[in-house]
């Protein structure tokens, strides 16, 4: 017959023992959480990834006090990130990011997972289109406040590279050497790797501080036209018709639904082409051509960040695409 104190024992005995066993199934990190949810390995491909497709600065937009805003305030989606688009060279174990926004730590954390490349925490370089704020901030999180990197190749055009150059604190990366800035030249491709090309060329936007620029990605098989930011589609010395015929996907400029969301501005100090112009424009266009368009960059007021809006729904039965957050492609 057990005493008090041996029962004690051997129940204790079991606890911890069920405790550690039940531990093995615990995750050690955030990375373990996701496991299920990550891509198929990237293998001997190239993948685009689109890491954001919100404007500049953000949904829910600071001080906003509108219904697309309200509930956002209080419970965040995670999912809103400011525009960029992340590349993968699984040939040549590459990577690259499109734009540094201030959402840059989660969408690097999103850019690996996808990679998979290990012991490479940072991408192969950077990408910017043109210095307003969701497009290049990012990169202060390279500097010795936080991750202090160490000659971060950063593509850029003339301007821009003057810009970051004379300017704090952006002058400060480079004179630290935590980023290397590579000169970019209009129409002139990058050639990254056998499988991986990139080539700027100029539209037209308000030019404060930089030129700005859109990009053609080139992988092994297929082409991407990626335009942000642009004023109205017919101050652009060429055809978008012809751009989009001329590649297999289309990200481009849909900040503003329609005019309506602009009640408090100028309308024509933000020249942005509206979404109900550009389905006017592309109406003609075959489906095959339709479905090669992905609208993105959505101001916070812009009902297409909303799947569940009648504008949304409109779009798409219309034959054209509405880019989402972590939406793949291989090239």
């Amino acid at each position: 017959m057990f005493c008090l104190g041996s029962i004690r024992s051997v129940m204790l005995w079991f606890l911890c023992a069920l405790f550690l066993f039940s531990c093995k199934d615990i995750p050690n990190s955030l990375s373990d959480v996701s496991e299920n949810k990550k891509s198929a390995p990237i293998g001997s491909s190239v993948k685009l990834v689109i890491l954001g497709t919100v404007q500049d600065a953000g949904s829910p937009q600071i001080a906003c006090e509108k219904d697309c805003c309200k509930d956002l305030q209080k419970y965040p989606d995670n999912t809103r990130n400011v525009v960029a688009l992340g590349l993968v060279d699984g040939v040549h174990k590459k990577s690259y990011l499109i734009e540094a926004t201030p959402n840059i730590g989660l969408q690097l954390n999103h850019l690996n997972e996808l990679a998979s490349f290990p012991s490479k925490p940072l991408p192969d370089g950077v990408f910017l289109t043109h210095a307003h704020i969701g497009h290049y901030t990012g990169l202060m999180y390279f500097g010795k406040e936080s991750l202090n990197s160490e000659k971060l190749p950063v593509f850029v055009m003339p301007q821009m590279s003057s810009f970051l150059t004379q300017n704090g604190p952006w002058g400060q990366l480079v004179s630290n050497d935590n980023i290397v800035l590579k000169a970019l030249e209009a129409n002139k491709g990058i050639k990254l790797s056998s499988s991986l090309t990139v080539t700027p060329f100029l539209v037209p936007h308000r030019d404060e501080y930089s030129e700005t620029v859109g990009f053609l990605i080139e992988g092994p098989d297929k082409k991407v036209l990626f335009i942000p930011d642009i004023d109205k589609w017919a101050r652009w010395e060429k055809s978008i018709v012809r751009a989009i015929s001329e590649v297999d996907y289309a990200f481009i400029d849909a900040t503003f639904y329609d005019e309506k969301e602009i009640n408090n501005r100028d309308i024509s100090e933000i020249p942005h082409p509206f979404v109900i112009e550009s389905m006017a424009l592309f109406n003609d266009l075959t489906s095959a051509e339709k479905g090669k368009i992905y609208f993105t960059h959505f101001n916070h007021t812009n009902p297409l960040l909303t799947p569940e809006s009648e504008e949304y729904k409109d779009v798409v039965s219309k034959g054209f695409h509405v880019a989402s957050f972590l939406e793949e492609f291989e090239l």
